[in-house]
């Protein structure tokens, strides 16, 4: 371990460290695709725990709801799990003093599955017959609550709603003898999307689904080996990024060094690729692709598909800003900063009363007056969800003045709702899902909106078009097109589904 990384370090660091990731204050809106989770592990490296919490730190846009840390000291395990943010939580002496040991792992939460209570934050830990067992997962499991109803009838007593404990139990019930054996017959089991990163005292694994659905890398700092959900949390530590962890692989990182191993069968991946338009950081790479540079592309194929006469090109802040770069730069408009966002709003905002209620947005996003009175804007925004957030920001720019605004949407329509890990709301409420592209026009006050297309989205991260046949990613938000069984929702009761087909016949 770098004698850099020390307590002196995450001390100095934490006090400096200010929150720039785009998103980060937007969880008092629902329309929005809220980030899955994150999670950081390391092994053999002092302080680890320190370490630990200045990865999530940067991983800190990918779950706001929740942050935890469990760490082994070579005898014992230590976790502290809080609700809120890792700033406030793990920015004490105290709080990492509690936490010893050279190994550690820890998870940032937006809940997905699972109520906001502090029993499903993680990482989760269980006493098993092998010994301590803590898990931290990115994803979802889409037959969790089948998995559940059939391990409680033989007994199993769940702690949580999260269904990340339908793992360490599968693990626990496995009649298999090494822990690395029950480990992977619980994941043959499981269906959906998973990126984890366990810790016990014979070792860390970390390991991804089948498919890639979630996003994990492998890094070192030093000799020390390093997990995480994206490479900035390896930037933030000094760390060195190695590689993405394989579809299927399972990492087994002990004092004997690094082990790969891949038990399952190989399947033709498919990561998600709303990674690439909103949820991972710019600044990280996914496998040798820098993100930011996907985004400008996303940005030049929109305006290749979808030109407009306008004065100039703004962002919808901050998500938007890579793609509406890349659309000023290919349509030869100029790029400016007609909304001005505000980075010190709370997410505790109490919105009293409609009025007040309706005006919540300009503390977020204020229009710049001066430069878009009387003029065409192109406005580059990164999805349209529900379409509220949209409808306010449109009516800013009319009362500061705008001549006309054409929208523009860095990624396809997204008419499905997500299985695998990212908190969509259901396909009832995603705006469109019930409207055409010009009745969500009309709807948010647009001059005029468009949408990339499926295939140039597909072109901006590298691909000549979308094989349908066999998709190169996982589209399911955009094309209904889900790459795993989803066993939960076809087991749904009756009341259920006739709670959804009469929601379903209320937006025909």
């Amino acid at each position: 371990m770098s004698p850099s990384l020390s307590s002196e370090l995450f001390s100095d660091s934490i006090s400096t460290l200010t929150t720039t990731t785009e998103s980060l204050d937007n969880g008092a809106s629902d329309d929005t695709l809220h980030e899955e989770c994150g999670v950081f592990g390391i092994w053999g490296a002092d302080t680890a725990a320190a370490v630990v919490a200045l990865g999530l730190h940067a991983l800190q846009h990918r779950g706001q709801e929740a942050a935890g840390i469990t760490s082994w000291d070579g005898k014992n395990f230590h976790s502290r799990r809080a609700v809120g943010h890792v700033a406030g939580n793990f920015d004490r002496d105290d709080a990492i003093r509690s936490l010893p040991g050279s190994c550690a792992i820890g998870h940032v939460r937006y809940a997905t599955t699972g109520a906001s209570t502090l029993c499903n934050v993680q990482p989760l830990y269980a006493e098993l017959v092998s010994g301590g067992f803590a898990i931290a997962h990115n994803g979802n499991i889409s037959n969790a609550e089948t998995l559940r109803h059939q391990l409680v009838r033989h007994g199993s007593i769940f702690q949580s709603t999260s269904d990340t404990e339908t793992i360490i139990h599968l693990v626990a019930t496995s009649s298999y003898r090494s822990l690395l054996d029950r480990f992977i017959d619980a994941l043959k089991q499981v269906e959906g999307a998973y990126s984890l990163v366990c810790l016990t005292p014979e070792g860390m694994i970390a390991c991804r689904d089948p498919l890639g659905i979630r996003p994990l890398v492998l890094g070192k700092v030093g000799e020390t080996f390093v997990v995480a959900s994206e490479t900035v949390a390896l930037d933030i530590i000094g760390g060195t990024y190695i590689r993405q962890v394989e579809p299927g692989e399972l990492i087994i990182i002990s004092e004997k060094g690094l082990q790969s191993i891949h038990p399952f069968k190989k399947q033709k991946p498919r990561p998600c690729i709303f990674e690439h338009v909103y949820f991972s950081r710019p600044d990280s790479l996914i496998g040798s692709t820098s993100v930011y540079s996907v985004r400008k592309s996303i940005g030049i194929e929109l305006a290749r598909e979808n030109p407009v006469d306008a004065d100039m090109v703004i962002p919808v802040p901050d998500s938007g800003t890579p793609a509406a770069i890349g659309y000023a730069q290919q349509s030869s408009l100029p790029f400016e900063l007609g909304i001005i966002r505000s980075h010190y709003v709370g997410r505790t905002f109490i919105q009293p009363g409609d009025q007040v209620r309706h005006l919540g947005v300009k503390l977020k996003h204020n229009a710049n007056r001066a430069l878009i009175k009387g003029k065409k804007l192109v406005l580059v925004d990164d999805s349209i969800v529900r379409g509220t957030t949209s409808v306010k920001i449109i009516r800013m720019l009319r009362d500061a003045g705008a001549k006309e605004i054409h929208l523009r949407i860095a990624s396809p329509p997204t008419r499905h709702s997500c299985f695998y890990g990212v908190d969509t709301p259901e396909r009832a409420k995603l705006l469109a899902a019930k409207m055409t592209v010009e009745q969500m026009a009309e709807y948010i006050g647009a001059d005029s909106l468009a949408f990339i297309s499926m295939d140039g989205l597909y072109r901006a991260v590298g691909e000549e078009a979308r094989n349908d046949a066999q998709p190169q990613y996982c589209d399911a938000c955009f094309t209904g097109a889900y790459p795993t069984p989803l066993t939960d929702l076809g087991e749904l009761g009756a009341s259920e589904q006739l709670v959804r087909l009469s929601e379903q016949v209320a937006i025909a």
